[in-house]
């Protein structure tokens, strides 16, 4: 029987999900109807735009997605305290850049003054926003809902376009974190419409590396500095609209995912020639060595790269963080617990 949502996305277990969206029937996302021969290739931009403009309105940061011909993925991190930070005209505000709201809440932004009993309706309101602005439901609500529209409006037609509203599944350990990133980014490698990941189009991973490889400007305070031959080299740049990784987990730990960008793209630069099978005598002798800190084996992760979403349902991770995740939810069983035990390392 298929779980209630709001026992699989739970913020007590982890503030990390993976959602994938598919397309009813023959309907297309993007890309090119071989039957009809037209292309829809525009509608990859809606996606991509609508998405970004989610992440900065809502308290939740991407960390990657993949849009494919007839289904999108995302990687969203929920940032709880963030929400908990927002006055109450900002988080009126960032509503207000989405829905209409109403009229309390214009003349509030317009600054009209407001007697005692509509400031405390107004605050009431404002709670039950800020509450949606940090849910993973609301913001696909406000990414699937626009593109459908857009989409029925170009096809002059009614009715569904995405199949149900989406699928979710929790990832409650740095494991589950950079399996799902990786599978998500070579979405296309795997479906043969790229040879790399940087040439993946319209994925999260080709962002990064293209922000990376972009020639970074020096500042003005170092512009005129001398050069040191031993000194640190900086971070590598990234992008500002996604969630950033910023390292191993340590003391005073930053706001971002717990992996240093370099392990990340060396390993997703290595998975994407070992998934290919035309590729597979190019593919190095040498392990990345994050394989080796995570403890999973090359065979377990390259299952995790190529059969992310066969081998697993709504808690994805160690067994012991899926039997977690299970109780706070009131569950007794999670179907993919064996492939959890069989794929990851605990810790």
């Amino acid at each position: 029987m298929p779980k209630p949502r709001e026992s699989l996305i739970s913020l007590d277990a982890t503030a990390y999900y993976h959602c994938i969206s598919r397309c009813v029937r023959r309907a297309f996302l993007c890309g090119e109807d071989a039957y009809t021969g037209r292309s829809f290739e525009h509608r990859r931009d809606w996606i991509e735009a609508r998405l970004l403009q989610l992440g900065q309105v809502f308290a939740i940061e991407i960390c990657g997605y993949s849009i494919m011909a007839t289904h999108s993925h995302t990687v969203l991190h929920v940032d709880q305290r963030l929400a908990e930070s927002w006055s109450t005209q900002e988080v009126v505000g960032r509503w207000h850049q989405l829905f209409s709201g109403t009229e309390l809440s214009e003349r509030y932004l317009r600054e009209e003054s407001l007697l005692e009993v509509e400031q405390q309706q107004l605050e009431d309101l404002a709670e039950i926003w800020r509450e949606r602005l940090t849910s993973v439901s609301w913001l696909m609500r406000c990414l699937n809902e626009h593109i459908a529209r857009k989409a029925n409006e170009e096809d002059q037609c009614t009715g569904h376009f995405w199949e149900g509203r989406f699928k979710s599944q929790a990832l409650l350990d740095e494991q589950a974190v950079l399996a799902c990133l990786a599978y998500v980014g070579l979405n296309p490698v795997r479906a043969a419409l790229a040879e790399t990941p940087e040439d993946c189009d319209y994925t999260s991973i080709q962002r990064r590396i293209r922000t990376v490889q972009a020639p970074s400007e020096p500042s003005e305070a170092t512009s005129g500095a001398v050069q040191v031959e031993d000194a640190t080299p900086p971070p590598p740049t990234q992008p500002p609209e996604f969630y950033p990784f910023v390292g191993g987990v340590r003391e005073a730990m930053p706001e971002g995912l717990p992996l240093h960008l370099t392990d990340y793209l060396e390993l997703v630069n290595w998975t994407g020639r070992a998934v290919r099978a035309d590729k597979r005598g190019a593919i190095a002798d040498d392990l990345p060595p994050i394989l080796d800190r995570l403890g999973i084996s090359s065979p377990a992760w390259l299952q995790l790269a190529s059969e992310f979403e066969t081998h697993f349902c709504s808690w994805i991770g160690q067994a012991e963080h899926v039997e977690e995740a299970c109780r706070l939810g009131g569950h007794h069983w999670a179907r993919g617990i064996g492939a959890c035990r069989r794929l990851f390392q605990s810790g």
